[in-house]
């Protein structure tokens, strides 16, 4: 059996913490049923049909599609350009940084530069168009809806660039579109203008969707190994549906930070990840974790306005600029560190000015040894202060253990929206915001929304004049 990583929660318990700091055997013992139940409760709406994420990796498809498709356009581009916003590009990002390196200490070798745009800052896409060669240059647009502002306002652009540059029949052939098969925009559009065309499943919300080709095709094209991924996904995903806290890290998790914000108040999540390679990784959970919890009210329609903030930090960079926040000031956070046990780099720090404090004992040792100190410092140091923590240990940062982390952190959101009793796979507030957009610029549909906006600013002219 593949190692798989390691969920330590020592410290969040009341044991070490000291009282009224941690959880108590007697309060998780007493929340055990409730576990039970919601892993019965969510597996029931998999087996519905209604979530789709956990069956992912067993889908071969969607694969072997994604490796035909890179297989026969390899050696043909340099740059990958993605546009996408939220979880269609935060989760190929993530791939992206896990396989190759953070920008810009990457590979060597990579088969195509990923260029990520996922903001309407016109100086992103700009920069981006000045810069790359569009002989040399693959669009990926991927939304589900088919209609999400941003990405269609990005594609338009970029579309009519190439088309520009390259004609209109070479242009089509330098798109892929990845969105659901049966609706939408984007869908009439690709198959109007013949594009390469990915389906995204139907019961697959976007932040969910990582492990379809809105992750593996950009992940493939910049040579991510995508098998090794929804392996590493797969092989996890059993211990993800047992019902027993003591096998089920995401089950574990999930109610550890459901009570520790529930009943101590720990209503920010810091993610420490102690790994540059992972960094990224923890800007896709903050999405996952934000979007899934962060509900006004529940399934019985009562508000509880519900959720945990997810923060990301990164060691040891912010021990210089978070740490001391999170050591002395309010006792409204716990911290997960994410670390990796193993190192694929070895560097030695030179035994120069042996005679100065400062540097004499350094020499010798080396980096991985000052990187695993100063984390096992921070936590040690959290845990005397009462503040909980716990950590995720990466056997390694590769495509496997991300493809397991995903997994992992994809059945803990979904629990945690049973624990929470709330909807985890929507987001009414989200749509709000797009409804808004839409109604701003003059879609058709929206006049309800051009109302509201009539009104607001109506109210906020008078209150100006005041």
């Amino acid at each position: 059996m593949p190692q798989m990583i390691e969920y330590d929660w020592t410290n969040l318990r009341a044991d070490i913490l000291g009282p009224g700091h941690g959880l108590t055997r007697a309060e998780l013992e007493a929340r055990r049923e409730q576990a039970r139940v919601a892993v019965g409760k969510f597996l029931g709406r998999v087996e519905r049909g209604e979530v789709g994420f956990p069956r992912l990796p067993f889908q071969t498809e969607p694969v072997e599609q994604v490796e035909q498709y890179v297989r026969s356009l390899r050696g043909r581009y340099k740059s990958v350009l993605l546009l996408g916003i939220g979880g269609s590009a935060l989760g190929p990002y993530a791939l992206d940084v896990a396989a190759n390196g953070p920008h810009p200490f990457r590979k060597k070798k990579i088969p195509a530069e990923l260029v990520v745009v996922d903001n309407v800052d016109p100086l992103l896409l700009h920069r981006a168009m000045e810069r790359l060669d569009p002989r040399k240059t693959l669009v990926v647009v991927v939304t589900k809806s088919g209609s999400t502002a941003e990405t269609m306002a990005q594609f338009l652009i970029a579309y009519h660039w190439l088309r520009k540059k390259l004609g209109s029949k070479r242009a089509a052939r330098q798109v892929a579109a990845v969105t659901d098969p049966n609706k939408g925009d984007l869908l009439a559009i690709a198959r109007r203008e013949k594009f390469e065309l990915f389906a995204i499943p139907p019961n697959v919300g976007g932040r969910f969707s990582v492990l379809t080709p809105v992750g593996l095709l950009p992940a493939a094209l910049v040579g991510v190994n995508i098998r090794r991924l929804v392996q590493g996904a797969g092989d996890i995903a059993e211990a993800c549906r047992l019902p027993e806290l003591e096998s089920n890290p995401a089950l574990a998790s999930a109610l550890h930070q459901y009570i520790l914000d529930t009943r101590y108040g720990k209503t920010i999540q810091v993610i420490y990840s102690y790994s540059n390679t992972l960094w990224a990784l923890a800007f896709w959970y903050r999405q996952l974790w934000a979007e899934s919890l962060g509900k006004r009210v529940d399934r019985s329609k009562r508000e509880v306005l519900s959720g945990q903030t997810p923060v990301v930090a990164l060691g040891v960079t912010d021990q210089h600029s978070q740490s001391q926040l999170y050591m002395e000031g309010p006792r409204d956070k716990t911290v997960t560190f994410w670390e990796e046990t193993t190192n694929a780099h070895t560097v030695r720090i030179p035994k120069l000015f042996g005679k100065y404090d400062s540097t004499g004992y350094l020499g010798g040792k080396t980096l991985n040894e000052l990187f695993r100190a100063e984390k096992s410092a921070t936590e040690l140091a959290l845990t005397e202060a009462g503040r909980p923590n716990s950590t995720f240990l990466f056997p390694r940062a590769d495509e496997y253990y991300v493809g397991q982390m995903m997994m992992l952190c994809m059945f803990q959101a979904a629990y945690a929206g049973e624990l929470y009793d709330i909807n985890a796979f929507d987001q009414p507030g989200v749509q709000l915001s797009k409804d808004l957009t839409y109604a701003l610029l003059g879609r058709a549909g929206f006049d309800a929304e051009r109302s509201r906006i009539a009104a607001y600013r109506k109210q906020k002219e008078s209150l100006e004049k005041k």
